[in-house]
């Protein structure tokens, strides 16, 4: 039994498919935990305060992360060591990874030297409406978490390795441990440490994203070591890392810079709206990870191969086929997720200090968070493509252009909230928050979802344009999963009326069978509408499942006859 759980980490998955659902199931496990990590600290601190510092407090190191573990991201070290691999020139690809470790440790040793006697200083830009108390924690949240983008990029590098050689289930378990790391610091640290604790339980969970990916490191070799003799002899290779990965360092860097300033608004619209934002934001990133970042990192690899072997039609097949299965997949998500809102963050949050008032608000910055859905799982796609294909410069003036329109659409929408009393109604009317006080955070998750939609739009126009890419499959299938979602969405709706006869919605388990069985029922009801439309992609889904789980012989079906 041992040996065979070994043996199925060890495993390598070769399958786009295969390793998709692999990755989504797996992503399952660990947004799972994220969901009980979120319950937990909504339900012991509540949307107040202490919540909006400790969210306030991941904004410096995570654009240290952004800006310095990009260096060592796997979307730039894959396709250099996938290279160097296929020429049988293992020794080469030791010398890099224990190159780029020198040089990653000596940076971020500086950089966070540094950053530990600035914070201080930059704090009271980073939260403006925190008072001088708060501002004090904050800074203090942040110099601890300062260990997190060194594990985390470290981890990363690492990484590199494990999906290079197709260990997707351990890469994929490194989300998990890290959830695990967060929910020890808020059960055991925090009652002891309080906040404090709980970002120790952070770091915890950073160095468990790391040790999960020691084993693919010692199999094959990898372990790094630190010289400068290394840096030295490797200089060209660091040279062509640090040219690549600049434009991934910016675009993350600009997206980490919108963040701040979100969250920077967010702090002046008063107390629990960070919480609230993150909250929100954090539930919406449930079907992202399980979704757009499965396929996306399934796909990452192959489509790095396939380009570098110069067999294009089959690297725009698998992009085409990932896109559709990503559509096919968001669609419903999106719809469920709106239909479903109030259920899900009640179900999920509602707990301890967090109040009515706040599982409203939540409940509507989700169902806005949710419109982009789809637009921000094929974005994971996209940009990966244009990686693998070796071009980085257009999605890193694309996205820095669609995080500008985030920041002015940010503030924008805010003033135009608080000045206009006729859009406040509307929007009280849409979301269903008529009344209550702070609902003007809405405007931040509206800003990243028109944002979002735009990136997508501008990614495919310049995909097409740049490798020749047809969209019609995509429109097709956006097609069929679209209308199948709606009525899937009209289905779940008037159960969720028709079930409030039959549960006590003041109790968990009537708000869990409530959403459950309509979301049951919606979700039937878009497979049912997907089989009579003849949806391809769940021909390919009975298919995937038929052989990979009841091992039953089927022959693939072709297109015509999807």
């Amino acid at each position: 039994m041992v040996r065979r759980i070994i043996n199925l980490f060890k495993r390598e998955v070769s399958s786009l498919h295969e390793a998709a659902i692999l990755l989504g199931l797996s992503s399952l496990a660990s947004q799972f935990l994220g969901l009980i990590r979120d319950r937990l600290l909504a339900g012991t601190l509540g949307t107040g305060t202490e919540l909006d510092i400790y969210y306030g407090s991941f904004r410096l190191p995570d654009l240290i992360y952004a800006t310095i573990a990009s260096f060592v991201s796997v979307t730039i070290l894959i396709p250099l060591l996938s290279q160097k691999i296929s020429e049988n020139n293992l020794l080469a690809a030791q010398k890099l990874i224990s190159a780029v470790f020198s040089v990653f440790m000596v940076v971020m040793i500086i950089v966070s030297m540094v950053a530990f006697f600035v914070i201080p200083f930059v704090a009271p830009f980073l939260t403006p409406g925190f008072s001088a108390e708060a501002l004090d924690k904050l800074v203090l949240l942040s110099r601890i978490l300062l260990l997190s983008p060194f594990l985390l990029g470290l981890s990363n590098l690492f990484g590199s390795v494990t999906q290079t050689y197709r260990k997707f289930l351990l890469y994929s378990l490194c989300p998990a441990f890290y959830n695990l790391g967060i929910i020890t610091g808020i059960i055991w640290l925090y009652p002891r440490w309080g906040l404090a604790g709980i970002v120790w339980g952070v770091i915890l969970g950073a160095l468990f994203h790391l040790l999960a990916q020691l084993p693919a490191i010692l199999e094959y070799g990898f372990w790094p070591t630190f010289s400068f003799h290394s840096i030295k002899n490797n200089f060209k290779e660091i040279k062509k890392v640090i040219f690549i990965s600049l434009p991934r360092t910016i675009t993350l860097s600009a997206n980490q810079l919108a963040l701040m300033v979100v969250v920077a608004l967010a702090s002046v619209l008063g107390k629990g709206a960070i919480s609230i934002f993150n909250l929100s934001y954090n539930l919406q990133s449930v079907p992202l990870a399980i979704i757009g970042v499965s396929y996306s990192v399934a796909a990452f690899p192959t489509l790095t191969n396939l380009f570098t072997k110069g067999r294009m039609v089959e690297f725009l097949t698998k992009i085409r086929e990932a896109s559709q299965h990503i559509i096919f997949w968001s669609l419903p998500a999106m719809v469920l997720f709106i239909v479903l809102r109030a259920q899900i963050v009640r179900v999920i949050l509602g707990s301890g200090e967090f109040d009515w008032t706040a599982t409203r608000l939540t409940a509507a910055c989700l169902a806005i968070f949710t419109i982009s859905i789809v637009a921000q799982n094929l974005m994971q796609l996209l940009v990966r493509a244009y990686y693998a294909g070796g071009r980085t410069q257009k999605p890193l003036w694309v996205n820095l252009f669609s995080y500008l329109v985030v920041i002015f659409l940010a503030y924008g929408l805010s003033r135009f909230y608080a000045l206009s009393a006729s859009f406040q109604q509307l929007i009280g009317n849409l979301f269903r928050v008529q009344g209550l006080e702070g609902a003007s955070v809405l405007m931040l998750p509206l800003a990243f979802s028109l944002g979002s939609i735009l990136n997508v739009v501008l990614l495919l126009v310049l995909f097409k344009k740049d490798f020749g890419f047809n969209l019609s499959p995509l429109l097709k299938t956006f097609g069929r999963t679209a209308l199948s979602a709606l009525l899937g969405g009209v289905v779940t709706y008037q159960l969720l009326n028709l079930l409030n006869y039959f549960f006590d919605l003041n109790t968990f388990v009537g708000i869990f069978a409530q959403g459950f069985l309509a979301g049951l029922g919606g979700l039937i009801s878009i497979l049912v509408v997907l089989w009579f439309l003849r949806s391809q992609e769940l021909s390919l889904l009975i298919f995937s499942l038929r052989r990979k789980f009841w091992k039953v012989e089927v022959v693939r079906p072709e297109p015509e006859e999807l």
